[in-house]
């Protein structure tokens, strides 16, 4: 049974305005709509890609999208910044309609949006939790029922009674998860917001969401940037690329279809010849164990650096230094080597299981040791290391508060 039907769905935005125009705008469409004519404004506007200037007011951020949901179907939407996945699920939320074409649900749909969405600041949080049952259309008697559990669940009883714009963000998301997740709807929508919660939380927030698809044949839409989570918990999956459905499938072919096409790091270093420069690094490719050219690794895969590097002038060789710095700049390993070749073509292997999961920048500098620094890429290029089910976390060992380097040169 259908839980879920989007017919194409499109949104346009006008940009630096509320709505989508001016009243002139709008008169203009009234008078084309009179006469039975299709929208002026829907044949112009550019595609949802914000890395370029375009040409128009008008920016379609969701264009044609098509898609079918099966009743107790766990389905995670991924796709980079900007993509559209947001207005998607304020779109399947009602809390916007869209420019174009249909939207059919078959049952109650709760949504856990943003920090705040569906709470009202002056109430409390047992005002609140009534409040949203009542939007779901529930009794007080069977939200009274849920009550206990759900204040359990969000850990945030000692202030259950006092107004939630007193909250933190983080006891906000926790006690609207446990309202959404715990009331009766069939259909729960859920945006990046867990990403707020701490670890502890968000690992509990995953297994009640697994226990609403598996056991109680809840549908599931999940929004998410940690490639981990979404692939424990959907079954298939939708990636957007600006405001259109890039694929559809099941969630492993979604989640490689996105490594693969979405997040190679050969953007992040562009060779320009400079022949100023003594020494220069002419190529930088990041791939995993299949070839494959990526900046996604799951926490027991190899990373395999490529380098290509020219000593046009540097009599002795030069000396290649390769930093693996967390995403507050700090080194968590440098490795180095000497090479005296005029060009040269370097492979390193970062073994598996010896970073934790986590967002790391990748530094590269040529130099000779206390003379000259002739080349480098500070933090320009993102690794993503992701959890695989594995807790062995290796970190080496540490000479001088640096860790000692976990590669192997070839």
């Amino acid at each position: 049974m259908l839980a879920l039907k989007a017919e194409n769905i499109s949104k346009q935005y006008r940009l630096g305005q509320v709505g989508t125009g001016t009243l002139s705008h709008d008169l203009n469409r009234f008078w084309y709509k009179v006469r039975g004519k299709e929208d002026p404004y829907l044949k112009i506007g550019d595609t949802n890609d914000r890395t370029t200037k375009g040409d128009s007011q008008y920016v379609w951020s969701l264009r044609d999208i098509n898609f079918e949901i099966e009743r107790g179907e766990a389905v995670g939407i991924i796709g980079r910044n900007g993509a559209g996945k947001s207005t998607l699920l304020k779109l399947l939320s009602k809390v916007t309609k869209p420019t174009t074409g249909k939207i059919f649900t078959n049952g109650r749909i709760a949504s856990l949006l943003e920090v705040g969405t569906g709470f009202h600041p002056e109430m409390t949080g047992r005002e609140n939790i009534f409040l949203n049952g009542a939007i779901l259309g529930m009794t007080r008697k069977e939200i009274r029922n849920k009550f206990d559990e759900i204040v359990d669940f969000s850990g945030v009883e000692r202030y259950i009674d006092t107004p939630v714009k007193r909250y933190s963000s983080g006891m906000y998301v926790r006690l609207a998860f446990a309202v959404a997740a715990h009331l009766e709807s069939e259909i729960l929508i859920v945006d990046e917001v867990l990403a707020v919660g701490d670890a502890e939380f968000q690992k509990k927030c995953l297994g009640k969401m697994n226990d609403v698809t598996k056991g109680e044949g809840r549908t599931i839409l999940f929004v998410s940037h940690n490639m981990a989570a979404v692939k424990q918990l959907c079954t298939s999956g939708i990636l957007l690329k600006n405001g259109e459905v890039a694929y559809r499938g099941t969630m492993h072919n979604v989640l490689e279809n996105y490594i693969i096409n979405e997040l190679s790091p050969t953007t992040a270093f562009k060779y320009i010849e400079d022949i100023s420069k003594k020494a220069q690094i002419q190529k930088v490719k990041i791939y995993n164990n299949k070839s494959i050219e990526t900046i996604e690794f799951g926490h027991n895969d190899d990373i395999n650096i490529e380098l290509g590097v020219i000593n046009r002038s540097v009599k002795n060789g030069v000396r290649i230094n390769i930093a693996v710095l967390d995403k507050f700049e700090n080194v968590i390993f440098i490795t180095r080597k000497v090479i005296e070749d005029k060009k040269n073509n370097l492979k390193i292997k970062i073994e598996g299981g010896k970073l934790i999961p986590n967002t790391y920048m990748l530094s590269i500098a040529i130099d000779t040791p206390a003379v000259e620094l002739y080349d480098a890429i500070k933090g320009g290029i993102q690794l993503n290391i992701i959890e695989t089910g594995h807790d062995n976390f290796i970190t080496g060992d540490t000479d001088n508060g640096i860790i000692s380097p976990p590669v192997i040169w070839m």
